[in-house]
């Protein structure tokens, strides 16, 4: 929703601005010029990526029209699961973990948390990670060297789809150039038209120039930026994780953990000491 917000406040607004000022919207529809641009675009994005990224970026453009990934209730959910594994672990020992960890999909623990048993990254990194503790066969510190090194080369792949994107935008502009000039060139083969069809042409160069910047900055611009908040907030919800496994390793109590993994969150989605308190009794 707030992606088409923006989308038209974008074209009411350039093009509201135009209308005002007298402008013909008419003399702006230039089918042509856009051909070249988007399609001058479209061609150097294909060849500039793997067929990975390709597929990554037409998964996750739509995804922008939904809601933020992860809200509040989001993490206080993330928190009240790792303190079930946790408590758990305390009590029975790590060993009882293991089927949880094994087949999170028939767990009991895992099933109350349907949110975060439906992220595949978080879910994958949870049981990966709790599994080597159960193995007990690495120190925090070789453990938490791993984590960094994983959640870098996750953050890197899930930037791909912006970089690619803003790779994009940032050609928008010289295809635009790339429509007026060849609009200059067809302007130039019409010197002996009458001075009106001389205009329609130079007018149409120009559109051509306009139309580059305004999908630059005015559309493919901000999808790239959306998509880069996108991996960047799922990489807070796995250093989360990260936290809390870390200080349970660490020898701290279940409450301390969560609470440690609490205090690493944004204001935006943190909730507070006593919120996150009573939804784990809840649950």
């Amino acid at each position: 929703m707030k992606l088409i917000i923006g989308f038209l406040v974008v074209v009411g607004s350039v093009f509201g601005g135009y209308v005002l000022s007298h402008g013909i919207l008419m003399a702006l529809f230039q089918p042509f010029e856009l051909l070249i641009i988007a399609g001058g675009a479209l061609g150097a994005f294909i060849i500039a990526n793997p067929p990975h990224v390709i597929k990554a970026v037409l998964k996750g453009l739509p995804s922008l029209l939904k809601g933020a990934k992860y809200s509040k209730q989001s993490y206080m959910d993330l928190l009240a699961l790792m303190y079930d594994l946790f408590a758990k672990a305390r009590k029975e020992g790590l060993m009882a973990l293991e089927n949880d960890i094994e087949e999170p999909e028939q767990s009991e623990i895992f099933k109350k948390y349907p949110k975060v048993m439906a992220d595949h990254h978080a879910l994958e990194f949870i049981t990966d990670y709790m599994r080597l503790m159960v193995g007990g066969s690495m120190n925090p510190f070789e453990l938490e060297n791993l984590m960094d090194l994983e959640l870098e080369v996750h953050h890197h792949e899930a930037l791909l789809p912006s970089e690619s994107v803003t790779t994009m935008s940032d050609g928008l502009p010289g295809f635009g150039i790339v429509a007026a000039v060849m609009g200059v060139v067809i302007t130039m083969g019409s010197l002996g038209e009458p001075p009106e069809v001389l205009g329609a042409h130079i007018a149409a160069a120009l559109v051509g120039t306009f139309l580059g910047i305004l999908l630059a900055y005015g559309f493919v611009g901000p999808m790239a930026s959306a998509l880069k908040h996108r991996a960047e907030d799922e990489a807070k919800f796995l250093a989360c994780i990260k936290v809390c496994i870390m200080a349970t390793l660490n020898g701290y109590t279940p409450q301390i953990a969560v609470e440690f993994g609490r205090k690493v969150l944004s204001s935006t989605v943190r909730p507070g000491f006593t919120e996150l308190e009573e939804h784990v009794k809840k649950k």
